[in-house]
């Protein structure tokens, strides 16, 4: 999938500090990258899609390095939802810089109560918004 395929996207600065001694960004920071498409989905526009007292939480990540991210420059991702679950989402993304797939990623995110840190089921409202962002069937 190229990053126009994608049904969310959004770019990251390259920061010098995310740079290695061989001046290419740290494995570490990827998953920085990654973080950001996920935080925008679940919590970024006018409400957030956590119910309230319940909170998201990173239950498992895979992450393939592709290629070398460098400084300066942009890094851009893409982020699509495969799977909705009782309380819980996989969510499919890709880094790009410069067109260039640098890495792949499998993450499964499931909303929690705060309080007693079990899942919690996703509200339909959530729902509603974490199928729009699915892979369409075919």
């Amino acid at each position: 999938m190229e990053l126009s395929d994608y049904p969310y996207r959004t770019t990251d600065k390259v920061r010098f500090s995310d740079t290695d001694k061989f001046g290419h960004v740290s494995n570490a920071v990827f998953g920085v990258y990654l973080e950001t498409g996920r935080g925008e989905v679940l919590h970024g526009g006018a409400d957030d899609l956590a119910d309230p007292g319940c909170q998201f939480v990173l239950a498992r990540t895979e992450v393939d390095y592709r290629a070398q991210l460098f400084w300066p420059g942009e890094v851009e991702s893409g982020l699509i939802i495969t799977k909705l679950g009782g309380s819980s989402m996989t969510v499919e993304q890709r880094l790009f810089q410069e067109g260039r797939l640098c890495a792949e990623a499998v993450s499964v995110m499931v909303q929690v109560d705060a309080e007693t840190g079990k899942p919690h089921p996703l509200s339909d409202r959530a729902r509603a918004r974490l199928a729009a962002l699915m892979r369409a069937p075919g």
